[in-house]
């Protein structure tokens, strides 16, 4: 069986971002762990804030069809998220949104299709003594709910974040670098199983 291949997509991208550095992290760990790993960078998908008049006149824009097909392509995600006023931040929440108005077509799903049974593992990083975890806990309601996403019950949050790596990007408690490493050996174990079952379905 090909390498599993997991989809890292951090809710903050800004320069020197924490969860920027989490992500990265945790990518390098998931590589160790012979998964084959691409980052997306919401950002650089250029989304618009949400309306159902733009999408009427304009269609959905092209980069929330470039994170169908990622999503789509993928045996599961990872997603890293700050925590903005206790919430998941504006960048998440409005490309999973216009992510659920993408249509059918080219013999792809529509973007509710290809996240429906997707799993999908938490990860936060904060300032905070509690690391974002009003945040991750509303974003797997989110994605659950929602999107019908398979949350997996392993979650990580790290708190003090900007005292928590090293100059190299690792992270400097061996505890916490553990608890990366079991939340994504999770996510690999879910996206494992559900992968062999898709195959002996065929």
């Amino acid at each position: 069986m090909d390498e599993q291949r997991i989809l890292v997509i951090p809710g903050s991208v800004r320069r020197g971002g924490l969860n920027a550095a989490l992500a990265q992290f945790a990518s390098g760990k998931a590589r160790s762990l012979g998964l084959q790993v691409a980052q997306m960078d919401l950002r650089a998908l250029e989304l618009p804030v949400y309306d159902g008049d733009l999408e009427a006149s304009s269609g959905v824009p092209p980069g929330a069809h470039q994170l169908r097909d990622a999503i789509a392509d993928s045996d599961g995600l990872l997603v890293v998220t700050p925590e903005y006023n206790g919430f998941p931040p504006p960048l998440v929440i409005n490309a999973f949104d216009w992510l659920s108005r993408v249509p059918a077509g080219d013999s792809r799903p529509d973007g509710l299709k290809a996240t429906a049974g997707k799993p999908v593992a938490l990860l936060s990083a904060s300032p905070g003594l509690y690391g974002g975890l009003r945040s991750i806990n509303f974003l797997r309601q989110y994605l659950q709910m929602a999107f019908q996403m398979v949350v997996v019950p392993q979650q990580f949050t790290l708190g003090r974040a900007h005292e928590a790596f090293g100059p190299d990007g690792e992270l400097k408690d061996p505890k916490a670098s553990q608890s990366v490493v079991g939340v994504v050996s999770a996510l690999a174990a879910l996206a494992g199983a559900l992968r062999g079952a898709e195959a002996r379905g065929r």
